[in-house]
């Protein structure tokens, strides 16, 4: 049995991009997350040290998104492998959407998925 806890639109301002202007300023990153665990024994205590917390994944990716990057796709392997090292989770899918790359689109991005489901 697997479920679901899950982050949705969590926003990180940061140094992103390949561009020399994108490296002088910061941009909005826009993180989903699904992260794959059994909630059964908090459902059954009602503890959260039984489950995701997820309050401490959200400050974690904000921690990581601290030091400037080229790829937003460095960055969903970055937090992929901290969410499956540091958190009681067997699978991570991680969506990152840069809003302000393309002026034409809503948004672009890149979604992977790591770890056994």
């Amino acid at each position: 049995m697997t479920d679901i806890v899950f982050i949705k639109q969590f926003k990180v301002q940061t140094v992103i991009g390949v561009y020399e202007w994108e490296k002088a300023i910061q941009q909005t990153l826009e993180f989903d997350l699904e992260l794959a665990t059994d909630i059964r024994q908090a459902a059954a205590t009602d503890d959260l040290q039984y489950t995701l917390d997820y309050s401490a994944v959200c400050t974690a990716i904000a921690e990581l998104c601290q030091q400037p990057h080229e790829l937003i796709e460095t960055v969903a392997e970055k937090v992929a492998a901290m969410v499956l090292e540091k958190f009681p989770t067997k699978a991570v899918k991680v969506t990152i959407a840069k809003p302000a790359a393309v002026p034409a689109a809503a948004s672009v991005g890149v979604s992977i998925s790591r770890g056994c489901w």
